[in-house]
């Protein structure tokens, strides 16, 4: 969930000020859904920059799926093992 206090001071446009009020409120999926709509839409400069720092902040980071394949092998080498013993 998003903290408080993250929306820009001066949203561009009342779209992204709804996206970003999404964002703090915690739908981050809907947040990123409506960033993506404005990105689309030849959005001004303003609304850009703020969209796509949007985009930015809310993507998930790479050590995260680094760290999931890393618990699946282990997790995969474990049932291995507890197999082997029967």
């Amino acid at each position: 969930m998003a903290k408080g206090g993250q929306t820009p001071k001066d949203p561009a446009s009342p779209e992204m000020l709804a996206a970003w009020r999404q964002m703090e409120a915690g739908d981050v999926a809907g947040a990123r859904r409506e960033a993506r709509r404005i990105l689309a839409t030849q959005p001004s400069p303003e609304d850009r920059a703020q969209a796509e720092e949007l985009l930015r902040r809310t993507q998930t980071p790479l050590p995260v799926y680094g760290f999931a394949v890393l618990v699946l092998a282990i997790l995969g080498l474990l049932v291995a093992l507890a197999l082997s013993r029967y």
